[in-house]
């Protein structure tokens, strides 16, 4: 069973979709590890309920993004991790991370890339008055939501949406969505 790790940085609904996609054996998985760049969000909450191991730490106390990317490594390691599924992690991977675990990050994103890539991609959507926009998953590499496409799903913009509606539509699919891709990722069927 392929041991794999989230990235998170707030509420962690997709984490949570993950773990509840391999409670009802959807996803034959273990998330072995957290790790969280603020303390205190709620995803860390989530990660204790579950009883999952927690990486919490504080960039600002770091001299360097490298410094705190070879923390995560060890982390990693300790816990035997074959792949890193990014779920809300507001911060881009950098080439010491990248190198370690090439090819082994995912992410998800609120948009059809490229198409509004990084932060406020429903905003974005909702002011460039598309009436498509929906939830990319991808390879990281190092720019921002440039990695390779692995799966797309579209959303429809109604009339009456705005970012918290929106929101609300781009959620609900990335929570089934999500899970399957991994699915289907850890089992090489994509």
């Amino acid at each position: 069973m392929k041991r794999i790790a989230v990235f998170a940085s707030g509420n962690g609904s997709n984490f949570q979709s993950i773990v509840d996609s391999i409670k009802d054996r959807k996803l034959e998985a273990e998330v072995s590890l957290l790790v969280c760049d603020k303390v205190g969000a709620k995803v860390v909450e989530r990660a204790e309920r579950e009883n999952i191991p927690r990486f919490v730490f504080t960039p600002k106390e770091y001299e360097s993004k490298a410094h705190f990317e070879q923390d995560i490594i060890e982390e990693l390691r300790q816990n035997d991790i074959d792949f890193i599924f990014l779920a809300g992690y507001m911060r881009l991977i950098g080439p010491t991370l990248l190198k370690e675990y090439e090819g082994k990050i995912i992410n998800i994103h609120p948009s059809l890339l490229p198409s509004f890539p990084g932060k406020n991609a429903i905003e974005q959507a909702l002011e460039a008055g598309v009436k498509v926009t929906g939830v990319t998953i991808h390879y990281v590499d190092e720019g921002m939501d440039t990695g390779p496409i692995i799966a797309q799903k579209a959303v429809e913009i109604d009339a009456e949406d705005d970012a918290k509606s929106l929101a609300q539509k781009i959620h609900q699919i990335e929570h089934s969505f999500y899970p399957a891709v991994i699915h289907k990722l850890l089992n090489k069927t994509i």
